[in-house]
């Protein structure tokens, strides 16, 4: 009997083991496809001076720690608002849920918004976004905050994964309109995860 639960263990942890290194493998794609972006000189967003000494964007090390399994909350009231950007541009989105977790014994709540402008391209029908500001902004990453994109879930749970975490455009060059995180998502937690300040490692 004792032998079987250890199989039953043991089989248990193999599981879990690789639901999480698939997890990380992702974490680690996303952020290949963002340096490759970032490294073609056709969709490059990087300004010619900074294009010609670009090595690669840098990341803090990937963690299972920052890929957080949350309860989603539906908010299906809200009304829309325009959002501040860091120019007069001021795009309208509207609160479609609330994401809630807990991360170092502490409980934590970001907003996810959904722009109410139809998206040009196929497949964003149920893209959520997910600005956010927390301590590691402008000490170690862009002080402006950091971006996710998310999906709708089709149940109450969603999965955040930071590592994903990408800075808006207006960390690499002025010429851009970023959306400027509300307040509401500002973490009172270093998320030392996802990609690092530019040119400030």
């Amino acid at each position: 009997m004792k032998n079987l639960f250890a199989i039953i263990f043991l089989l248990f942890c193999t599981i879990i083991f690789a639901q999480d290194e698939t997890i990380i493998s992702e974490s680690k794609a996303a952020q290949i496809e963002l340096n490759e972006e970032f490294s073609n000189p056709e969709t490059t967003i990087l300004e010619p001076k900074d294009f010609k000494k670009f090595k690669g964007l840098e990341f803090y090390p990937i963690d299972s720690k920052f890929i957080v399994e949350a309860k989603f909350v539906r908010t299906p009231n809200e009304k829309p608002f325009l959002m501040p950007t860091t120019t007069a541009r001021t795009p309208e989105y509207v609160k479609y849920g609330e994401a809630h977790f807990s991360m170092d014994g502490k409980d934590f709540v970001l907003n996810l918004f959904k722009s109410t402008k139809p998206y040009d391209e196929p497949g964003y029908e149920d893209y959520l976004f997910l600005p956010f500001t927390d301590l590691t902004s402008g000490d170690g990453s862009y002080g402006g905050g950091r971006f996710l994109d998310q999906r709708i879930p089709e149940g109450d749970t969603i999965i955040i994964d930071f590592n994903k975490a990408y800075n808006p455009y207006c960390a690499y060059s002025a010429r851009y309109s970023c959306p400027i995180p509300p307040k509401e998502n500002d973490l009172l937690i270093r998320i030392e995860a996802g990609v690092k300040d530019f040119g400030k490692h």
